[in-house]
């Protein structure tokens, strides 16, 4: 029997060929997405279900108006049915926390 794949409200996202039975996965399990959808690239995936993100972007310093390049590490959950390896890009969404460092939750690949 296949595994229903809910609708998690993002389109142009497709969901994942295999199936998991992982409750925080937002294809398969319970986990609403909400709030920031974001893109980076997986510097780590050493941790179990976890993988760390990283995101780059620039911010405007007004007293030198100019801009600043900087990036932040996010660590994400990693549903078992998604498939990544570090270098890879990743659209993650934010949910409810799911542990001290967690909030967010890998959604596809890019």
């Amino acid at each position: 029997m296949a595994q229903k794949i809910k609708n998690i409200g993002i389109e142009g996202v497709k969901p994942p060929e295999k199936t998991c039975n992982d409750a925080r996965c937002p294809w398969h399990g319970h986990i609403k997405i909400r709030g920031k959808l974001l893109v980076g690239t997986v510097i780590s995936k050493k941790a179990s279900k976890t993988v760390t993100i990283e995101r780059q972007f620039v911010q405007y310093v007004p007293k030198y108006e100019r801009y600043m390049r900087k990036r932040s590490k996010i660590k994400a959950h990693l549903p078992e049915c998604i498939d990544v390896n570090v270098g890879d890009k990743v659209l993650i969404g934010e949910t409810r926390p799911l542990s001290k460092t967690k909030s967010f939750v890998v959604i596809a690949k890019i």
